[in-house]
Parts: C-alpha cells; structure tokens; sequence
C-alpha cells in the first residue's frame, strides 16, 4: 500500500504537469475573465479547435477549470478561487528565480510604469468615496462577462476618444487581465502622457475576485 504522502503528491504532481504548458497558463488567464465557450477559447489563444479542447481538459482534469455542456457547445470558467493563489506563487518564483524573467518584466512593463500600484484595499475605499475613476481597459464582451463595480469600460483602442468624459481632477485607476496584462501598463502610460493622474490596480479582475471582492456583469 503506498503511503498518504507519496498519493497526495501524485495529485499536486498532476496539478504540475497540467500548468506545465504557456498554451494552459494563457487559457487559464482566458477563463479567469470569464465563462468562455471551447470556440472562442480557442480563437482568443490562436490555437486550433481540437488542441484546445486537449489543453482544456488537461487543466479540468487537474481542477483548475469547470465544464458545463449546453447543447452542443461546452463552456469552461475558473475552478476554484485557490487558482489564483497558485499562479500567483509560480509567478513569485520566475521572477525571484529567472533573470530572464526580470528581464521581460523590465524591458516590456517597468518601462512604461515603474510607480507602485494600488493596492486593491486601497481601491474598494476610494471607489466607496467616490474620488477616483476607474477604468477597465479590456475588450468589451470581457468587461460585460464580469468587472469592478462602478468600473468604465475604456478598451485600450478607444481611450483617446473617452478622454473628454475623464474628469480632469480626480485620479484615473486602471486595470485589466492579470499581472502580465499589458493593456493596463500601456493605459496608464497614455493617460499621464495626456495628463491625467494616472496608476494601475495592482494585479487584475481574477486577483481581485479570488480576494474575496464583488464584481458585477453587463445586461
């Protein structure tokens, strides 16, 4: 009989094997806007219909996603909120473990914010004061699946055009999928460029969700 230990490391060893792929890692980050069909999974990944139905099953296999069929379509949304807490560590470790990482980090997002974001605690007081806009610069079906309360949608294409509803005293807050997000690193760096006070959320909309923050979804 083999011992608890060796089969409680068989199931994280599991859990290992199904993150060891950046196809997963991007769909996990997919799924963590919200429900998505097996189609548009595979569109937003750029992979084919087959390889990402293989790839999905491997991370429900693992329990980081959940499936429900509706027709003949099946729709894949986060597993539970540990997830997130799991990612988060793999994140920690490139960075403190990678000079390569570092690197990427530096050269594609410090470069365009180098300024401390704001902590999601910090946020949630502010929204409830009402003295900070915030904004989420993702697409559009994302926005209306789930974001922040009281959240603008301001896709990054369409920030200059939404500037003039901006009001100009108070702070600007932008956030969008996740750490390695780009969109809200390039939003900022526009709208101080533009002059506004501008900072990101630290993280995205799954941090601030598996924190235990509300969201609300678009009619």
């Amino acid at each position: 009989m083999s011992s608890p230990k060796i089969a409680i490391f068989e199931h994280i060893a599991e859990v290992a094997r199904a993150l060891g792929s950046a196809q997963r890692l991007e769909l996990l980050e997919h799924v963590s806007q919200g429900e998505r069909s097996v189609d548009a999974l595979a569109r937003l990944s750029g992979l084919s219909l087959a390889n990402a139905s293989h790839h999905l099953k491997q991370l429900r296999m693992a329990g980081l996603v959940q499936a429900r069929r509706s027709g003949k379509n099946v729709f894949y949304r986060r597993g539970e909120d540990t997830v997130e807490g799991v990612l988060s560590a793999l994140r920690a470790h490139a960075e403190a473990s990678s000079a390569e990482v570092r690197s990427i980090v530096a050269d594609c997002f410090t470069r365009l914010d180098a300024m401390e974001p704001v902590p999601r605690e910090v946020l949630l007081e502010r929204l409830v004061q009402n003295d900070v806009i915030l904004l989420d610069v993702r697409p559009e079906d994302e926005y209306r699946l789930g974001h922040i309360p009281g959240a603008w949608n301001a896709p990054l294409p369409e920030l200059e055009r939404m500037m003039a509803a901006l009001p100009q005293g108070k702070e600007v807050v932008a956030y969008c999928r996740g750490p390695y997000c780009i969109l809200s690193f390039e939003a900022v760096a526009f709208l101080r460029g533009k002059g506004f006070r501008a900072l990101r959320l630290e993280d995205g909309l799954p941090e601030w969700q598996a924190a235990g923050f509300a969201l609300e979804s678009a009619a």
